[in-house]
């Protein structure tokens, strides 16, 4: 019994229920800039997103700029949550508030609508 229970313990972390608990959600974002609108500009809309929207949502985002892609145009904006659970209540969150063209959400949706063109969305489990 004791051998029975110490391979248990020892082939658990094996099994595939080990990879079931995530540590974090990344909303990943690929985005075209408007011609008009410079990195820079797009940097500071993402600042401003997680200063007065993201980290009161518990949304944080970065923008990465490939340096080696098959696709050197585009950008990725990239936000990270405890979990998916707090990623789908973010989402809620925005796209309930995005309605709204006065609210906080609004007004960053209408820069990043004038700025940007988002071109695939994707989602992930961080381990």
């Amino acid at each position: 019994m004791r051998i029975a229970m110490a391979l248990v313990v020892l082939l658990l972390p094996l099994s595939p229920l080990s990879a079931v608990a995530a540590d974090g959600h990344m909303d990943v974002i690929q985005v075209t800039l408007d011609p008009k609108c410079s990195l820079a500009e797009y940097v500071k809309i993402k600042d401003d997103f997680n200063a007065s929207w993201g980290d009161q949502n518990g949304y944080r985002a970065e923008v990465v700029v490939p340096i080696q892609s098959e696709d050197l145009q585009s950008v990725f904006w990239v936000g990270r949550t405890a979990d998916a659970a707090a990623y789908g209540k973010a989402w809620d969150n925005w796209r309930d508030e995005t309605a709204n063209p006065k609210s906080i959400a609004g007004k960053l949706q209408k820069r990043f609508n004038k700025c940007s063109t988002n071109t695939s969305r994707r989602g992930y489990d961080v381990h």
